[in-house]
């Protein structure tokens, strides 16, 4: 059996700066279904790092996604 690392769990805020955007998007994916909290600290949602890039990606503008 091999030994496999849980995933770092991080504040709404954090995310919102990892990802490069406000934290009131971070709420709106979490409203919309985009993101979905893997924990919480007290009354704080945390979130996989992941799970924040897949949401950033899934709500990118066509625009963007072309450009990159």
């Amino acid at each position: 059996m091999t030994d496999c690392p849980l995933p770092t769990l991080i504040p709404a805020p954090l995310a919102a700066q990892e990802a490069g955007v406000l934290p009131a998007t971070i709420r709106k994916w979490v409203q919309l279904g985009h993101l979905h909290p893997a924990g919480k600290s007290g009354r704080a949602h945390l979130f996989r790092l992941e799970d924040v890039f897949r949401a950033e990606r899934a709500t990118r503008r066509p625009a963007e996604r072309s450009a990159r």
